[in-house]
């Protein structure tokens, strides 16, 4: 185990966390916020920055990261930015208790949107904006973003950014991984800013647009009004956030492939068409279930647009109170909600591509029933379907539904019935944000206990970097090499 690089990586994230504290600080002075304010913004980014520099103090002359350092550093980092990140909140004693602190930021870098504010209108426009923020850079990574710019980067990098990027397969888009970093976030935040553009366009005020258009680009969903994008009674606005999210779903490489001017292989994407098949057949279905309820056919298409390319996409963003739909409904919510998005986008989720690799292994299976010695080939993307993907993909879910089940019991104590525990995991777990019945999008997560926002706090973690980086940190291995390496210095 590497101690010194993984240490060395988290004191640079951690100075890179400083250097996003200084917008929030500037969005302060700008709408003239009180001292506390400005202090709580300038103690945190001192705590940052000391620990930042005693922890990449000199670069090691060992810079050899193999995967285990990997998954160790990203799951660190993600915990560590999540703790400093919450401190302004508990400085200026908006969000006084540092659980409540920790789970609101946590929420908001893992692109959840799971909030534990009763008004959060309330907030200074500073604190609304490093809510949105940490969506921004959770969205694509922060550790993604550390490899675009940091120095000399060898083998750690292909090791950080398989272990942060989500998805069941990992490609590169050009030979050096600090290149493809910088073309994924040079893609993003385009992307980001054209977003903003049009909302604006469409009526909504400069500082709405940005934050919005972080939270839809983050695929996270923190909203600054009470009533989330229902505040905005715009259809214009509604659809634009609404194709927003669908896009930001998407896997980013195709992006790359669309700029290079390969239309074909964009369009050929199998998960892509799979992707899309599924969010219309939903869109269909939930409009035949709900059409009853609507006066107005429009409006029943725009909210349930809205609603699936919310629910797919892990956004958690809200126009209507789907937790009034029928069962039916809320039913294919409650799939699309472990779907997710694409590999390689920001959304959360099981993923589109591992959900259309186990329906055809199923399919398989079914095939060869009636002849066992019949041969049948899977393939995804025109590739394929390796028996160790297959593997791969078996026991992530395996491990996914094990957890699913032990988070579920953890928080069950202290809730009222099934429904509550199930849509809370289910929504952390998938990075998703809102639940059914009280933690529905009407309402928010602060009537939990303190032991529930922990577990769901890391429950949001392990739904964000596909539970293997943070579970790592539960292997007695990795501490017994931690002591070996500390009992020799000694």
């Amino acid at each position: 185990m590497n101690i010194s690089m993984i240490k060395y990586i988290i004191g640079y994230i951690l100075k890179l966390e400083a250097g996003f504290l200084i917008f929030p600080l500037l969005v302060s002075f700008y709408f003239k916020e009180n001292a506390s304010m400005y202090k709580s913004y300038f103690y945190t980014i001192t705590i940052l920055l000391f620990i930042g520099f005693t922890f990449s103090r000199k670069l090691p002359k060992n810079q050899k990261m193999f995967a285990k350092e990997g998954l160790v550093t990203v799951s660190l980092s993600w915990i560590f930015l999540s703790f400093f990140g919450a401190l302004p909140f508990v400085f200026s004693n908006y969000i006084p208790s540092l659980i409540d602190a920790f789970f609101e930021t946590v929420s908001g870098f893992t692109t959840t949107g799971a909030s534990i504010l009763t008004n959060v209108e309330a907030l200074p426009n500073s604190l609304l904006f490093w809510r949105s923020f940490t969506h921004l850079v959770g969205g694509m990574g922060v550790l993604v973003l550390a490899l675009a710019i940091l120095p000399k980067s060898n083998n750690r990098s292909l090791h950080l950014m398989k272990a942060e990027v989500p998805g069941p397969t990992f490609g590169k888009l050009v030979a050096k991984m600090s290149y493809n970093s910088r073309i994924l976030y040079i893609i993003y935040i385009l992307m980001t800013i054209l977003l903003a553009i049009i909302l604006m366009l469409e009526g909504m005020p400069f500082f709405d647009s940005m934050l919005h258009a972080f939270g839809t680009a983050g695929t996270g969903g923190f909203g600054i009004k009470n009533t989330s994008i229902a505040y905005y009674n715009n259809s214009l606005i509604h659809y634009t956030i609404g194709i927003g999210m669908l896009l930001f779903s998407l896997n980013f490489n195709l992006y790359y492939i669309l700029i290079l001017g390969n239309i074909k292989q964009f369009f050929k994407s199998e998960e892509m068409k799979w992707f899309f098949s599924i969010v219309f057949l939903s869109i269909l279905l939930i409009c035949l279930n709900i059409h009853s309820i609507y006066d107005n056919v429009f409006n029943m298409i725009r909210d349930v647009f809205f609603t699936v390319a919310s629910i797919v996409s892990t956004t958690g963003y809200s126009t209507a109170d789907f937790d009034r739909w029928p069962l039916f409904s809320k039913t294919i919510l409650l799939f699309l909600m472990f779907m997710g998005g694409c590999a390689g986008s920001t959304a959360g989720g099981l993923k589109v591509s591992r959900v259309v690799i186990l329906i055809k292994n199923t399919l398989k299976e079914f095939k060869k029933l009636g002849s066992s010695n019949k041969v049948v080939s899977l393939k995804i993307e025109g590739k394929p379907i390796t028996n160790d993907l297959m593997e791969s993909i078996s026991s992530y879910l395996i491990v996914y539904i094990s957890v699913f089940i032990i988070i579920l019991v953890g928080i069950s104590f202290s809730l009222p019935n099934l429904n509550t525990s199930f849509s809370a995991v289910a929504a952390t777990f998938n990075n998703i944000g809102p639940g059914f019945e009280s933690l529905g999008p009407t309402q928010n997560y602060s009537a939990l206990t303190d032991l529930n926002k922990i577990i769901l706090s890391f429950s949001m973690l392990l739904g964000r970097l596909e539970i293997f980086p943070v579970l790592i940190l539960f292997s007695p291995e990795i501490y017994k090499n931690w002591n070996k390496k500390y009992k020799k210095r000694k």
